[in-house]
């Protein structure tokens, strides 16, 4: 009896674990194959709630991870992405896209899981082109996903025949909540609805459980997996932390209605089985795309409510990024370029602001090793890179309008300029991984060397504050103070590479101490290059200005 229970245990975990993998591979194929823009569809389509869900169904069907596109979500939250409005219907859309999982388990193919498996194996190792992979690792992940299943299903059938479990599974038909407390934690555990459900489903195919008993453990599965984007919010944005607490909230009101229907739920399953000829891992499927899809129906109407709430429960001014760009409008492009090319500035100004925060929030990784800062630099990074091609893509457009001289020559300007502060955010976004590998390796810098490139951070951040100042404003002299301090940064950074050396000599640091110092040194020397073109850039408009004007 023993060895019963130690083969069933170890058919299940593994089992379990092959499901999870196939899960994942599949769900890895399918977005290679989308060519990986999951951002983009959340970004441009996400104009209003039901756009929102449509994106959220989409991008969940993809990955296969309900889980996935609320953590993604809640990280564009996060970064100023997307709004709280619009990240409800992504996370609404999200629960129906979860579906699909479902349903492809309740198409009874376990029979060819080996062979499925093997068809992806082959594409994947006896062809070179990318394309042919991808569709090898849906194929495999697809073969995993049901041979998980079988393995599990076979641990699992001796389960009918043990008087506790017998016992418990009548306990959850005459107390449903007792089953929304089993799925809620047994999802929390495993960390995936989706194999939950598939457990369930497999459970109920069966005959171990009954539809009355299992209904309850599938909302419970549902409340289960906002766990995940719970733990993706902490220590995150106010507004990463309300669109989690959005998840959680929306999984139990919509339990709790289902709850209260519950038998007349239970009938409309029990008719849908019936009239379609439905397997039984193929019932609770619809029933787990009937309880989502109505959810979302009946929330829906109800975003601003719902928004209004967890604003309520966390309050605070949000600090997220916002991304977007502010001045952008293509209707000033025919009507007025002049004014199109001082919007255009106006957003290349605020791309210098993000460069700024980002060189600060770099010089507080360096200092206190803190991963927020580390991830605020990620967001910063990728609000520059969006800014960047929107701009460019503004003042490309702008570039077959009418320009006088002067216009072309700060329309030339505001191009560098753009390319410039890219080019900054690469820069800190360097030192970031220098200090992130630091840290997960351990290097240890010596308090000199800190304290060195404490001094020529304090320098460059200057320099790049006063390059922004200086094309905001079209200063001359705040222009030449930035010529100035590059030219200190350049002499600082061959001092500070003999100084290395000597402490190489003297034994005071490692290699890969040293590797990591100069390094980090000579992108700070990097972003006050950059900075100085900036200052260039600006002192050759204004003399050029001052040349036609004579």
């Amino acid at each position: 009896m023993e060895l019963d229970i130690q083969t069933l245990i170890f058919e299940f975990i593994g089992g379990l674990g092959i499901f999870l993998f196939g899960i994942k591979s599949m769900g890895d194929g399918l977005q290679k194959s989308a060519g990986d823009k999951l951002r983009d569809i959340l970004d441009k389509f996400t104009t209003n709630p039901i756009m929102g869900v449509l994106a959220g169904m989409l991008v969940t069907v993809l990955i296969q991870s309900s889980s996935g596109t609320t953590v993604i979500t809640v990280g564009l939250v996060s970064a100023g992405f997307m709004t709280l409005r619009q990240a409800i219907g992504v996370i609404m859309g999200a629960n129906i896209g979860t579906t699909v999982t479902a349903f492809i388990i309740g198409i009874d193919v376990g029979a060819y899981a080996l062979p499925i498996l093997a068809i992806g194996s082959v594409l994947i190792f006896f062809f070179n082109k990318k394309r042919v992979n991808n569709i090898g690792q849906i194929f495999f992940g697809f073969g995993a996903l049901f041979f998980g299943l079988e393995l599990m299903g076979g641990a699992m059938k001796p389960l009918r025949s043990l008087e506790s479990f017998h016992d418990l599974t009548v306990s959850m038909s005459h107390n449903p909540i007792l089953g929304v407390v089993v799925g809620t934690l047994f999802t929390v555990i495993v960390q995936s609805s989706s194999a939950t459900i598939g457990i369930l489903q497999e459970l109920y195919g069966q005959n171990a459980i009954d539809l009355k008993a299992a209904l309850p453990v599938l909302f419970g599965d549902n409340i289960g997996t906002t766990i995940t984007a719970v733990l993706a919010s902490l220590g995150a944005s106010i507004a990463a932390r309300r669109a989690a607490l959005t998840h959680v909230l929306f999984n139990v009101i919509g339990t709790t209605i289902f709850l209260i229907i519950l038998p007349f739920f239970t009938q409309f399953v029990g008719f849908l089985q019936e009239a379609f000829s439905l397997n039984k891992p193929m019932t609770l499927a619809f029933a787990h795309g009937t309880f989502n899809l109505t959810n979302t129906l009946i929330q829906l109407p109800f975003v601003g409510v719902l928004a209004y709430i967890v604003t309520k429960v966390i309050p605070g001014k949000d600090t997220a990024i916002d991304y977007n760009p502010r001045h952008l409008d293509p209707v000033f492009i025919e009507q007025s370029p002049s004014i199109a090319l001082g919007q255009a500035k106006e957003e290349v100004v605020r791309m210098g602001q993000f460069a700024t925060t980002g060189v600060e929030e770099t010089g507080q990784y360096m200092k206190t090793k803190q991963r927020k800062h580390f991830d605020t630099t990620v967001q910063i990074e990728d609000a520059i890179n969006n800014l960047d091609r929107k701009i460019t893509d503004y003042l490309v457009l702008l570039s077959a309008s009418s320009l006088s001289p002067g216009e072309s020559e700060e329309h030339s300007m505001l191009l560098d300029s753009v390319r410039d502060i890219e080019r900054i955010g690469d820069h800190f976004e360097n030192i970031n991984e220098l200090i992130e590998y630091q840290v997960t390796n351990k290097v240890r810098i010596t308090d000199d060397a800190l304290a060195d490139l404490e001094e020529m951070f304090s320098l460059t951040l200057s320099a790049v504050k006063q390059a922004v100042y200086a094309l905001e404003h079209n200063d001359v002299n705040s222009a030449r103070e930035v010529l100035e301090k590059e030219h200190k940064i350049d002499l600082m950074e061959r001092a500070l590479r003999k100084k290395h050396i000597l402490r190489l000599n003297e034994r005071k640091c490692s290699g890969a101490a040293g590797i990591v110092f100069v390094d980090i040194i000579s992108n700070f020397e990097r972003i006050g290059d950059h900075a100085v073109n900036i200052a260039e850039a600006i002192l050759g408009e204004r003399e050029d200005k001052v040349r036609n004007y004579n």
